[in-house]
Parts: structure tokens; C-alpha cells; sequence
């Protein structure tokens, strides 16, 4: 894994935006729906339906310590991944993403200017469209060279540019020597 994909992931990680059930009738409930039926979740825990559909009814409060842990961790599988796509799905179409770093930064210019990298510390947020792009390239299975390009074009425009405001012979951003990289959405 590279760089950019272990801050993604490491941003997914953080980021509960709500915490899964707790009460076992909750947690049942959560399974029932994800699996389909009480028959489908007593099949993924190894119990029986009657015991499934005790457990939604309230009519079991607490599960044998196996059976529990078991559940638990079923809920927790299942839960984060539809935080984590309800969270990118955000980040992508609106929301956009922060990236703090300390990295190498070197550019192309026009003549005059200088083109050698430097250290630079910058929390920069891009825009929903280079959300996209990073978790669409992610996705794909794309290097983290071509993830690191994605980035660095969102640094040209948004910090670099300063939105079209500045510095619009600057044709080229790499970002290279990463110290560390953050992300956030």
C-alpha cells in the first residue's frame, strides 16, 4: 500500500459518523436486515432461527458469550463499510477532502521563476471533484504515483492558483519525499 491509500484508509478508520447498535434486539435487528431473513442470520451465527427471532422479540435479553462476541463482530463488518460509502459518497459529491502533509513540492514555471522542490507543511481542502477522482483512482486499483498526481493538481489549482488568482504560468506540481499525509472528509 502507498501513501495515499493508507491515509484513505486511515480517514475511513477515524471517521464513525454513528456508532452500530448496542442492545442485542438492535443489533438482530440490524442483521435481519442485511441478511434478509432471521433463517440467513441464524445460518451466519450458528444458531437457530427460533433463537434469531427471540432475540428481535426482546424475549432473550442477553446471548451466550460466544454467540454475543459473534454477533458483535458480524455488526461491526457490516456496519462500517455502508458508513464508510455514505461518508466517500459525501465527501465526493459536496463535501470535498482536507489533506495535511509535509512533503517535497516542485513545480514547472515560466522563465524567472524557480523550479527546485522545497519542504513545504500545507492542509489544503480540494474540492468534491478531487474527492472523486481520488477514491474513483482507488477504486480502479491506480499506483499511488497516479493517486499523488490527482493531489498534486488539486494543490496547483486550489493553493498554487489560489483558485485562478495567481501564478497561472505554473504548469506542473509533484509531490514528492512525503513525510507524513493526512486526509480528511
Amino acid at each position: 500500500m502507498g501513501d495515499i491509500e493508507d491515509a484513505i484508509e486511515r480517514a475511513d478508520r477515524e471517521a464513525f459518523t454513528k456508532d452500530p447498535p448496542k442492545t442485542l434486539k438492535g443489533q438482530i435487528g440490524f442483521l435481519i436486515k442485511q441478511f434478509g431473513s432471521a433463517k440467513a442470520v441464524a445460518a451466519e451465527l450458528g444458531v437457530t432461527a427460533d433463537s434469531v427471532n427471540r432475540y428481535r422479540r426482546g424475549a432473550r435479553k442477553h446471548a451466550r458469550a460466544d454467540v454475543a462476541a459473534k454477533i458483535d463482530d458480524t455488526v461491526k463488518a457490516r456496519w462500517q463499510p455502508l458508513v464508510r460509502k455514505r461518508r466517500q459518497k459525501q465527501a465526493a459529491a459536496t463535501g470535498g477532502i482536507t489533506v495535511e502533509t509535509r512533503a517535497r513540492f516542485g513545480y514547472t514555471s515560466s522563465a524567472g521563476s524557480t523550479d527546485d522542490g522545497r519542504f513545504r507543511r500545507l492542509t489544503v481542502h480540494l474540492p468534491a471533484t478531487y474527492a472523486q477522482r481520488l477514491f474513483d483512482a482507488r477504486d480502479t486499483g491506480a499506483s499511488d504515483q497516479a493517486m499523488r498526481g490527482i493531489i498534486a493538481e488539486g494543490f496547483k489549482e486550489v493553493y498554487f492558483q489560489d483558485g485562478g488568482g495567481r501564478a497561472m504560468g505554473l504548469s506542473d506540481v509533484e509531490i514528492n519525499d512525503i513525510d507524513y499525509l493526512d486526509l480528511d472528509f
